[in-house]
């Protein structure tokens, strides 16, 4: 794959105005509080109005989604602007222009929500969907009765529709893999393999990762002629502020001490995260009897229960939500002040995708890591990773007591090891990694896709 390295703007210089947006969206922006392009944004937007393919590599937080919507946006109002000819006639059906393909629900109803906000001061009526699995097909097979100008989706969702003729893909002009990292690695190649198969051959392609693996830069070969490539990945993670403490606490401790916490802080919210399911009930459950507001928020539980928490915490109704990695992407609260690690994450990429829930939108904001005698050096993994180090504290009544490892430790081999990685997700290849290549070097795809 070939294409320009594209030199980002200085978003500081340049506004909205610059990037190529009409009025209305520009209207749109200021009605959201949004004076200057991120990083991400000043380069994408021009570069998807000009009509090219786009690889783009920004972490979380860094403004993606506005990225991709505005120049999507702009293109359809000037279809529209174009005259009745560009245009589904009175009673036709819309035809579908941009579709965006998202990996799980909660990012696609994010991206829906920027669409909606983005969309309020257009001259031209938009029609959009956001559909996914988990709820009923019906209610959206209603919806996109009329066509849509855009779709958000799922993939397995998807094809859903397609199969129930609720939807046909013949007018896409754009098409959006977000999250294109969490698209593959959630197993969705053949779905994405079907969805191709159905559009127009020649489109657009905006293709947003956090990573470049192997598996991304695959399909940006595949997929994208002479893209501008952008990658605001070190710009994403510095501008953030947080400040990050880990905790020095036994593990029967950390719930105590996360009430203590959450009382002594000041805290007005609190986004927990934990290693399981389970814990994550566990958790909410407890400090539901202290007389905290708190809910679960894991896949467990149903689209309706897990839109209903997360309204109810954006509304501040909930003081605390308990959650798996599931909202280590695509949650976006407003202002939210801090994040705790319950439990630590698999991988350094998950830690810097779960602390970027907070500090977003020029706000600050503290990430906390409990540590302990068993996962010190799982942390230390994750700060060289990041290239910092966490001083480490302990809070009086909370102390550590265990000093040494209750697990066994792995030995480091340094033939196969060199860097001291261990077992760290995401630096060693893992069990279905190897399967998935040994399968596409059969012909397979190594892997059963996951339901949308």
């Amino acid at each position: 794959m070939s294409g320009p390295d594209h030199a980002v703007p200085d978003p500081v210089s340049a506004g909205f105005a610059e990037l190529g947006l009409g009025p209305g969206l520009q209207q749109s922006v200021d009605e959201l509080g949004l004076s200057t392009p991120t990083p991400v944004q000043a380069a994408a937007i021009p570069a998807a109005l000009a009509g090219g393919d786009v690889l783009a590599l920004a972490q979380t937080g860094s403004g993606k989604t506005l990225a991709f919507v505005l120049p999507i946006l702009q293109q359809i109002e000037d279809a529209h602007r174009r005259g009745p000819a560009s245009r589904a006639g009175a009673g036709a059906r819309r035809p579908t222009r941009a579709l965006v393909l998202a990996p799980t629900r909660e990012l696609a109803l994010q991206i829906g929500e920027a669409i909606r906000d983005a969309s309020a001061c257009l001259n031209a009526p938009l029609r959009w969907g956001c559909v996914f699995g988990g709820v009923s097909i019906n209610a959206q097979m209603m919806g996109l009765r009329g066509g849509a100008d855009v779709v958000v989706a799922t993939p397995g969702r998807l094809l859903d529709l397609i199969d129930h003729n609720a939807l046909s893909l013949d007018g896409v002009q754009t098409l959006v893999l977000d999250e294109a990292d969490r698209l593959l690695d959630k197993g969705f190649e053949d779905e994405l393999k079907r969805v191709l198969a159905l559009l127009p051959a020649r489109r657009q392609h905006l293709l947003f990762s956090a990573t470049l693996a192997p598996e991304v830069e695959a399909l940006a070969e595949q997929l994208l002629h002479d893209p501008t490539r952008i990658d605001v990945r070190a710009e994403a993670v510095s501008v953030p502020d947080i400040h990050q403490r880990a905790i020095q606490v036994d593990a029967a401790q950390r719930t105590p001490l996360l009430r203590h916490l959450i009382q002594t802080e000041g805290w007005r919210q609190v986004l927990v995260f934990v290693a399981t399911r389970h814990a994550c009930d566990m958790v909410a459950l407890k400090l539901q009897r202290h007389g905290i507001r708190a809910a679960a928020f894991h896949a467990d539980a149903s689209q309706t229960a897990r839109r209903e928490v997360l309204q109810a915490f954006k509304a501040g109704e909930l003081q605390v939500v308990v959650a798996t990695d599931l909202a280590a992407r695509g949650l976006h609260v407003e202002a939210l002040p801090a994040v705790v690690n319950h439990d630590l994450p698999r991988s350094p990429d998950d830690h810097l995708h779960r602390i970027g829930r907070t500090a977003r939108a020029g706000h600050s904001g503290v990430a906390v890591s409990f540590v302990n005698a068993d996962n010190e050096a799982h942390f230390r993994l994750i700060e060289k990773r990041q290239g910092l180090r966490v001083p480490r504290e302990q809070v009086p009544g909370f102390e550590m007591k265990q000093t040494a490892p209750t697990k066994p430790q792995p030995l480091r081999n340094p033939l196969t090891d060199p860097d001291g990685t261990g077992g760290i997700k995401g630096k060693r290849k893992s069990k279905k990694d190897k399967l998935r290549e040994a399968a596409a070097a059969g012909g397979g795809t190594g892997s059963d896709p996951h339901a949308a």
